[in-house]
């Protein structure tokens, strides 16, 4: 019978149906699981002189046995081995622990290997285990198991599988990348990473793996995002002199950065392909006006927009900025959410459908099966990573072709840029406005707040407003944090009756949490005291001052999200930080939110304090789960591996290249799988 790679790893000999449900409990499969299932570190058994070897290192050391081993015993059922063994000219104490039974494989005069934890000052080694090789030549590879199957069986099975599949391990990455960037070949590789000479084999055998893997993963998604661009998009042919006359008369100067995206966005409309584009920009970077003049281009080409916003709060925003906005153009709006009534809703649907209102903005009510349009050909999603798939997928297919546009507040590192959004585009506004102050951010104890209410009552008295964060509504007894209705009493003790002070927090309902934040921005109360349900989109251009408190429970992103509350209009704006941090990583936190306004470099920093599920939540992190590489410390690579790849896809005809053979069947084969399974 013909070997194959995909075999299920039941061929194997030994392997019966409760290794198999064991093994397919660590995601292996088949023999390609198996022999691709490396180990996460090894046991380096070399041995060293005694004179290269650290306080407390684990290690192996070389001698013979200088006298009967001798058993000490204490308590009931606890004993200690005691070993004099001779190390060239030096002697070596050697103890292990409840495990007499050695004395007996110990004669003296045996030449022996021993691993163990060594202690300089003593002269000493705590025994870990007797090696059964006296050439002191082993690397012990150490692999992720579970209850149901030890580390041995694992090992015996990978060699197992090596030994019979050896011959049948091809190269799907090309020879031009293989000897372009060193690389050794997959049965090179495979050895190497199970069974090395030495921490060199180990090394570059993994550096191979890695890249291999970032490699296959890009030209998966590469070949995905090609295909995704075959599709035949709607051809917006608006009218440049109507764009430049509606950019002249805007109150302000578009910034380079925005002009740069601006001119992107243009350039996918007016082609032959579907826009399937990601705009982020740091809080305050002027995303909206961008996104405003895809709207137009799109209108004046004849066809509908819709903008769906995560919240009612947001998309009403969004309609009064852009109702202003286009006040003097042929652009009709629509506010479509849940709360929209059934009469208005009723009176709605027609003229979206007949075409008349050509600018719907809403919430998820977007998407339902009700609302039909004439000719969509543009669908913006703001806030994107808020909305499920298949939320955005449908909101797409209102009409074959149309367009998008995805943005986000959250500025996204490359790491997660160049896998999460890879078959995306990506356009980047990487500049605040002109007149535009950074948030000037400071960093206090919690017993140095009361040395602030002076500053506070300043900002108040010049008529601004203020934010305070807290990451709790109530108090809890299981952790020792400040929390919003205590925080709220307490504000109003320190500020009432000269300012007032307001509640939010995400436990009151829907209407109450619109009607607070509707009476903020109208500066009925002055401090609005809240959980971190105004974090997203929320402007109050008065809003001058964000406090948090127990600012180390937040992440980073979230700091960064809170503090571009505050900042939106010209005043300078500022952002205390109250928080007591426990942790190192707490301390670090608090120095970058103080250090740096740039979104990008924070968020960052975010990803390689906290990791991608923290930031964006295990099922929103879009990260997939590689075997060998991590693509935050790796990133350098992870780049590299991309650019081959869309140079490769970007190539005529290339699945037809011999040169690209069995690269194009591997992708093949598993695009037609899902992408992050």
């Amino acid at each position: 019978m013909l070997k194959d790679l995909n075999d299920s790893v039941s061929v194997l000999k030994g392997v019966g149906p409760k290794k198999v449900e064991a093994l397919d409990e660590l995601g292996i499969d088949t023999i390609y699981d198996l022999l691709t299932y490396y180990p996460f570190r090894y046991d380096d058994f070399q041995v060293k002189d005694l004179s290269q070897i650290e306080d407390q290192e684990k290690v192996t050391i070389k001698g013979k046995i200088a006298a009967d081993p001798v058993v000490a015993h204490f308590g009931r059922k606890r004993n200690l081995l005691n070993i004099r063994l001779l190390v060239d000219n030096d002697v070596v104490k050697v103890t292990f622990f409840n495990q007499p039974w050695l004395k007996k494989q110990l004669p003296v005069g045996k030449e022996v290997l021993i691993y163990g934890r060594f202690d300089k000052a003593k002269a000493s080694l705590s025994g870990i285990k007797i090696l059964s090789s006296v050439d002191g030549n082993e690397m012990n590879p150490i692999y992720p198991a579970n209850k149901h199957i030890r580390q041995k069986t694992i090992s015996d099975l990978v060699k197992l599988a090596f030994d019979e599949y050896k011959d049948v391990i091809d190269d799907v990455i090309p020879e031009d990348i293989i000897e372009k960037y060193k690389l050794e070949s997959q049965k090179q590789v495979i050895h190497d990473m199970h069974f090395p000479n030495d921490t060199k084999d180990a090394y570059l055998a993994r550096r191979t793996a890695k890249f291999n893997e970032f490699f296959l993963f890009q030209m998966r998604l590469q070949a995905l995002k090609s295909e995704e661009q075959k599709d035949a998009g709607l051809v917006i042919k608006f009218n440049q002199d109507d764009m430049d006359a509606f950019i002249n008369q805007l109150p302000f100067s578009l910034t380079n950065a925005q002009q740069r995206v601006v001119n992107e966005i243009q350039n996918d409309l007016s082609s032959t392909r579907q826009m399937n584009r990601l705009l982020q920009g740091d809080v305050g970077s002027g995303k909206t006006i961008v996104a405003s003049l895809a709207i137009l281009a799109c209108i004046d080409g004849g066809y509908q927009s819709a903008l769906m916003a995560p919240t009612e709060i947001l998309a009403e925003q969004h309609a009064n900025k852009l109702a202003t906005l286009f006040k003097d153009t042929k652009v009709n709006i629509a506010l479509l959410t849940g709360d929209t009534k059934p009469a208005a809703r009723k009176e709605l649907l027609p003229r979206i459908k007949s075409g008349e209102i050509n600018l719907v903005i809403g919430t998820h009510a977007l998407i339902q099966d009700s609302v039909e349009y004439k000719n969509l050909g543009l669908a913006i999603i703001d806030e994107q990573h808020r909305f499920g798939v298949n939320q955005r997928a449908k909101l797409r297919q209102k009409n074959d072709g149309t367009n998008v546009l995805a943005m986000t507040a959250t500025p996204i590192p490359r790491t997660l840029a160049i896998t999460s959004y890879g078959e995306m585009d990506v356009s980047i506004i990487d500049e605040l406005p002109n007149g535009r102050q950074p948030v000037k951010t400071a960093w206090i104890k919690e017993g140095q707040f009361k040395n602030s209410v002076g500053f506070i009552k300043e900002r108040l008295n010049a008529g601004e407003q203020i934010y305070v964060v807290t990451p709790l509504v109530e108090e809890s007894e299981a952790v020792d944090m400040k929390n919003a209705i205590n925080i709220y009493d307490n504000f109003k003790n320190m500020f009432e009756p000269e300012f007032k002070v307001g509640l939010l927090h995400g436990r009151m309902k829907d209407e109450d949490k619109n009607l607070v934040m509707t009476e903020f921005k109208n500066n009925e109360f002055q401090i609005l005291v809240s959980t971190t349900v105004i974090e997203v989109g929320v402007d109050v251009s008065n809003a001058t001052m964000m406090i948090v408190f127990n600012a180390d429970h937040f992440g980073l992103a979230q700091l960064h999200q809170l503090r571009g509350r505050v900042g939106r209009g010209s005043s300078q704006s500022y952002c205390l930080l109250v928080s007591d941090p426990k942790t190192e990583t707490g301390v670090k936190r608090m120095n970058v939110m103080v250090e740096s306004n740039d979104g990008f470099v924070i968020s960052q920093k975010d990803l390689e304090l906290r990791g991608p599920g923290d930031i964006m939540g295990k099922a929103q992190s879009g990260l997939p789960d590689f075997k060998v590489g991590d693509p935050v410390a790796d990133l350098t690579m992870l780049s590299v591996a991309q650019q081959e790849a869309i140079q490769i896809v970007s190539t005529n005809d290339w699945q037809n290249n011999p040169m690209y053979s069995k690269l194009y069947s591997y992708v093949h084969q598993k695009n037609n799988k899902k992408m992050f399974d």
